[in-house]
Formats: C-alpha cells, sequence, structure tokens
C-alpha cells in the first residue's frame, strides 16, 4: 500500500517539546490577569487544567479551553488570549524542517494533516501554524477540542483521516513523538506510524503502554527519504 497521505501531531513534533513548571506558566497569566489574586487565580486555572487531562488520561474524553476559564471564574477574553501567550508563545514555534518537509509532501502529491491534543480554541493554534508560515501547507487541522475524544481513541485518528479525504487507513501514515497516545493510538486506527522521539519527556505525561512504530526517525528531516521508499515499495507491489 503506497502513501497518500502524512498527519502529524502538533506539539513535540512540528514543534519542540519544552518541559514547563506549569504553575509558574499559570501563575504568569495570573498575574498578568488580576495581580491582586494571582495566588488563587494560578490554583484555580491550574487545577481546571489538571482536570481536563486526568479526564482526557483516563477517559479519553477532550476539553476545551474555556471549561478551564469557566472553572476559574474569568472569561475566555481577548485579555486572557494575550496573558496566555504572554507566558506560551516562546514554547509555539515551529521546527525549522517542517516547512521543506511540508512542501516537499505537498510536491509528491501527498494529502497532509495536523492532529493534535489540545484544549487550545482552533483558532489560536491555526494562528501559530499561520505566524511561521506553516498552514497553508495542511489540507486539514483537527484539534480534540473539537472532538469528543482525545488521542488514542482511534475516532480522533478515523476524524482526521476523514477531514483528508482518506479512506483507506492503511495509505496513511501518523507522526508523533509519543508511543502510546500516537503510535499507539494511531496503529489501533490502522494506519502507519512513526515515532519521532526527540521529546525529553516527564514521567508524570507518560501514560499507557507504549507500542512499537512501524519506523522511528531522529528528527523532522529524516521523514521525508522513508515516505519516498514507502511509496516506491507501494507502487512496485504487484496485486
Amino acid at each position: 500500500m503506497t502513501v497518500r497521505a502524512v498527519i502529524f501531531d502538533w506539539g513535540g513534533t512540528l514543534t519542540p517539546y519544552h518541559q514547563l513548571d506549569y504553575v509558574e506558566v499559570w501563575r504568569q497569566v495570573a498575574r498578568t490577569l488580576d495581580p491582586a489574586r494571582a495566588d488563587d487565580l494560578t490554583a484555580a486555572l491550574l487545577g481546571a487544567e489538571e482536570e481536563l487531562w486526568r479526564r482526557a488520561r483516563e477517559e479519553q474524553r477532550s476539553g476545551h479551553m474555556a471549561e478551564v476559564c469557566a472553572a476559574a471564574g474569568i472569561p475566555l477574553d481577548d485579555a486572557y488570549r494575550s496573558a496566555f501567550f504572554q507566558a506560551w508563545e516562546a514554547h509555539t514555534y515551529t521546527d525549522p524542517d517542517a516547512d521543506a518537509l511540508l512542501r516537499e509532501l505537498r510536491a509528491r502529491d501527498i494529502v497532509v494533516g495536523l492532529l493534535s491534543n489540545t484544549t487550545w480554541p482552533r483558532d489560536w493554534l491555526d494562528g501559530v501554524l499561520a505566524r511561521d508560515g506553516v498552514l497553508g501547507h495542511f489540507d486539514a487541522t483537527v484539534y480534540s477540542c473539537e472532538l469528543d475524544c482525545v488521542k488514542p481513541h482511534p475516532e480522533a485518528f478515523r476524524h482526521a483521516m476523514e477531514r483528508v479525504g482518506v479512506q483507506t487507513p492503511a495509505s496513511a501514515v501518523y507522526v508523533g513523538d509519543r508511543a502510546y497516545d500516537d503510535v499507539y493510538g494511531a496503529q489501533r486506527a490502522g494506519m502507519r506510524t512513526v515515532l519521532v522521539p526527540h521529546s525529553d519527556i516527564p514521567a508524570a505525561e507518560r501514560w499507557g503502554e507504549p507500542a512499537e512504530p512501524d519506523a522511528t526517525v531522529q528528527c523532522l528531516a529524516d521523514l521525508l527519504p522513508l515516505v519516498d521508499e514507502w511509496r516506491a515499495a507501494g507502487k512496485s507491489t504487484k496485486f
């Protein structure tokens, strides 16, 4: 089966993974929004976010940033977005290898998609991709906050394949940095998988039983030769 689509994870795959002190990140947001009650607001924001990720981890159910704000008693408005990105923007920049890779995939008539577990609203993440000049390379971007489920639930991957127009899962490749969320989940949906293990993921964020990918590459630039190899093998197969 040749490769007709490549779908990417975002955090840790298309953008380098950074280990963060989430208490300090939320404290920065809280201080910007309301310095007088920064400690209480920090605790409320952190607690709400942790609950959404517990739900994702244990129930594979999605969540939205609007839930975090509602739990903290603040609006999801422009002031919140501005404060949030002051704390987060430095950790959102696209891998320098991504632009050339995505261009080359499109030049081969391969459809390109993105599937990310995130609570961030669509316009935030699409805005990050647009800022870095890569949004136009994607046939579809899919975010778990708009679904009922998160990776590794196979329905998340099936939805992404549907969005890019893939009907045969074996012709689609999923590329991610996590052996459970990305590899195990995509395999359950029938996809081929590539692991990019360049993220130093802390133990607290490792959950589930890791799966063995179809291939491992050490950086995004190594993906294109692999895809070319798989496409050549698929085209030469006689049925």
